[in-house]
């Protein structure tokens, strides 16, 4: 294992995907309690996202969905979720893997957290063009109010480039 190192970022990022996915889960197994409620951002365009043609050519970069009253068939894998929604009164399905969860917050709870792009999806998104200001509200709107109402936020960065990684 000389010249090998553990890739702890790869592993922080997983555990904290966990978290995400297990309440998923109880809220596919169990409905969602009281007043909690999910503000989930997906990346449209990572891979293996699923969503209607009309949905990712409006949000061609970010989307953020929310599990509350209408929501149906919520579905949770070992590496994936799909739900499907009401958009402008038509149903759509949408399925993404965990990897591409861009944010997830319950404000009810209080508790946020944000994923940052792994190195080869941020390199490709600073060519791509900004999000529209749409998008970004709908963001703002979602995992930030935990921040800004003094609940718990975790985002973990590791600082791209200071990896002693040898690439």
């Amino acid at each position: 294992m000389t010249g090998e190192s553990i890739d702890y970022e790869s592993l922080v990022r997983s555990a904290l995907r966990g978290v995400a996915r297990a309440a998923l889960a109880r809220a596919a197994e169990s409905g969602l309690p009281g007043d909690h409620h999910f503000y989930i951002a997906i990346r449209t365009g990572a891979p293996g996202v699923i969503v209607p043609k009309r949905l990712r050519d409006k949000f061609p970069n970010e989307m953020t969905i929310v599990l509350q009253h209408q929501f149906r068939d919520l579905e949770v894998t070992g590496d994936r979720f799909a739900v499907t929604l009401s958009f402008g009164g038509r149903s759509e399905r949408i399925s993404a893997p965990f990897a591409a969860i861009a944010s997830f917050a319950d404000p009810s709870a209080q508790f946020a957290l944000r994923f940052e792009k792994p190195e080869e999806e941020a390199d490709a998104a600073d060519a791509a063009p900004a999000p529209a200001p749409a998008e970004e509200k709908e963001k703002e709107d979602g995992a930030e109010s935990a921040a800004e109402e003094g609940g718990t936020v975790v985002a973990v960065d590791f600082g791209r480039g200071k990896r002693g990684r040898g690439r």
